[in-house]
């Protein structure tokens, strides 16, 4: 069975994705380079002695057929390069990945994609922007590239979910293994409602060099790359970086001039990146009219009780203190603490520190509508 070669070729670690190419396309299959002779191989001026061996080595691997079966009834789709579904996106790059392991599906090419990433240890002003922006852009039609990280990564996509679109996780990992741990249940929800999707064959742990070559899938999946938070030194950064040399547009989010995780965005945006505003904004430079229903969706509040939204509406993304917030709402302490622990139940607010809270995001959930 051909695919079974291919999967022999694609899993080999020490040969780069683009000798891989050169060579299928100088014998025009995996299953022809399996058996071809090593003084035929000799004949490839790009191939290394070392490459040749690691060629001969890898013919020597068993049970090939058993894990393959393996990996198809574990839901894992095997993309090569070579096939219709491989992304378009992905096949014009000149380091596209030889082959793409999927739990799910891959995104559609007809639609506009947008990679969402960040920092992983956020702030709440990161993190509700990424949410808003997540679900935002899916409710108007945009499919959601990230990484699945903690924090900006995981944000945007959880957004994205609750928008009611879909979004893909690019994993440093095999598909078969949730990393981090922590995000085992939008690991699962993206699964149904998106994909993840990895140049790793199932099963490799998730290792620190993965994490680079993972970043230019990233954003090769998306047309616009949108960085939430960045330090000055960050991965965010070597994602840009990429997506700049792959002709991507990138767009940062201003934030306070004393924060260490606006410095790289801030650095973005001296350099030419796009300023991101609002993600209606963000939109019409998109070309993308958002329908009526969904303005509505993201431009209303929940429909709060009377006391809820007047503190609601003294909440932003940065914390205030209970007394700044009790002076402004004129609230007796008591109903505004059991205003504010009702928003916080909720999932409107929440505690940053003891007496502090911020406004989780302006982005409302297609439940809260009455």
């Amino acid at each position: 069975m051909w695919v079974i070669y291919e999967y022999w070729f694609a899993r080999m670690k020490n040969i780069s994705d683009n000798k891989k190419k050169k060579l299928r396309e100088a014998y025009g299959s995996a299953k022809e380079i399996y058996y071809i002779e090593e003084t035929q191989l000799r004949l490839q001026d790009f191939l290394t002695k070392k490459d040749i061996e690691q060629l001969k080595m890898a013919r020597k691997q068993k049970d090939l057929e058993e894990k393959y079966y393996n990996m198809e009834e574990k839901g894992i789709d095997f993309v090569p390069y070579f096939q219709k579904t491989y992304p378009k996106r992905l096949s014009e790059l000149d380091a596209a990945p030889y082959a793409l392991y999927v739990k799910g599906k891959l995104p559609e090419e007809d639609r506009p994609s947008v990679a969402i990433i960040g920092a992983r240890r956020c702030s709440n002003y990161g993190e509700g922007q990424a949410l808003e922006y997540g679900k935002c852009l899916a409710s108007a039609g945009v499919q959601i590239i990230s990484g699945l990280a903690l924090g900006i990564d995981g944000a945007g996509q959880r957004g994205a979910l609750n928008g009611g679109g879909t979004t893909y996780g690019v994993l440093g990992c095999g598909v078969d293994i949730c990393y981090p741990r922590e995000n085992i249940g939008l690991y699962m929800d993206i699964q149904r409602e998106g994909g993840i999707i990895s140049e790793q064959i199932p099963g490799e742990p998730p290792m620190s060099y993965h994490f680079p070559l993972r970043n230019r899938i990233i954003s090769g999946l998306a047309d616009v790359v949108l960085v939430m938070e960045a330090k000055e030194k960050s991965g965010s950064l070597i994602t840009t970086d990429m997506a700049l040399e792959q002709g991507r547009d990138v767009y940062a989010l201003p934030g306070p001039v004393t924060s260490t995780l606006s410095q790289g965005c801030h650095r973005l945006i001296r350099q030419g990146a796009g300023i991101l505003i609002s993600p209606e904004e963000f939109l019409k430079e998109l070309q993308i009219e958002v329908s009526e229903n969904s303005t509505e969706l993201l431009k209303n509040e929940k429909m709060l009780e009377t006391t809820e939204k007047v503190v609601y509406s003294c909440l932003d993304l940065f914390p205030r203190n209970v007394s700044e917030i009790q002076m402004k709402t004129g609230l007796d302490a008591r109903i505004l603490m059991e205003t504010l622990m009702t928003l916080e139940m909720e999932g409107y607010i929440k505690e940053t520190a003891k007496n502090y809270y911020v406004r989780m995001s302006d982005v409302i959930r297609m439940s809260d509508v009455r």
